[in-house]
């Protein structure tokens, strides 16, 4: 059965999309089988992957609302190891067709629970907001995985997003768990870095990962190539750390 992560944090510009591309890749990279969930109307995971989302016949989108199959939704080997659910800007309009619906917060669930043997990782981009499309995430995943930007308001709003990891935990999902905490544009230079990092650890009770993510030139270039850091720059210090944060997350297992 496959390990299903979502990353999530509704503060935007935190890492979330470059977390989840890298982290996928670099897994991918280990020889481990893995299937990458774009569920922000962004599509920015779609294209940092090199997929030309709106090109496409059919995305999560379709998925959610019943216009096809998970295996005409599925974008196999867009590298080896790994493969894509698709979105685009057309997400944004699930919101107001799912209401309504029977059981809107597991239709991904459903969906997943029939491919999910065939891998060892399933990782899941949210959209930075609380939504029914961040549940849909978080009903399907066993954890979240929360990358907080290594800035002044790093702790703002991550409250609110552990209240709501433990409300689906109590209505929707008994078994979810926090996957922990990865810290991104981490800039060693800054005493702030240091201290972010410092008061995150003081006032949080959750698994914090050893590996932090540097900020780097590299690993903010590499999405408008349509490349995951471990190809576009092999040697990065963005590829390295998002190497050992893999290490890390296969290790949890």
């Amino acid at each position: 059965m496959g390990r299903i992560i979502a990353v999530a944090n509704q503060k935007g510009g935190v890492g979330k999309t470059t977390t989840t591309i890298n982290l996928s890749a670099c897994l991918a990279e280990k020889g481990k089988n893995v299937l990458t969930i774009d569920i922000d109307p962004q599509g920015n995971t779609s294209s940092g992957l090199g997929v030309k989302k709106n090109e496409l016949s059919f995305t999560v989108y379709d998925l959610i609302i019943g216009n096809c199959s998970i295996e005409e939704c599925l974008v196999e080997n867009v590298y080896e190891n790994l493969s894509l659910l698709p979105s685009n800007v057309n997400l944004a309009g699930a919101e107001i067709e799912l209401i309504g619906v029977e059981e809107r917060e597991f239709i991904l669930k459903k969906e997943i629970e029939k491919v999910r043997d065939k891998y060892d990782f399933i990782i899941i981009d949210c959209p930075p907001s609380l939504n029914t499309l961040t549940v849909n995430a978080m009903t399907t995943a066993d954890t979240v995985l929360v990358p907080i930007q290594c800035e002044y308001y790093a702790l703002e709003g991550l409250s609110q997003l552990i209240h709501t990891i433990n409300l689906v935990r109590q209505r929707l999902n008994p078994q979810l768990e926090i996957e922990g905490v990865v810290f991104t544009m981490y800039d060693a230079r800054t005493n702030l870095s240091l201290q972010v990092v410092e008061n995150v650890k003081q006032n949080l009770e959750q698994n914090i990962y050893k590996t932090i993510i540097p900020r780097n030139v590299r690993l903010a270039e590499a999405p408008s190539h349509g490349l995951p850091i471990n190809i576009y720059d092999p040697k990065s210090a963005g590829a390295e750390g998002y190497r050992d944060l893999a290490d890390e997350v296969i290790e949890k297992k």
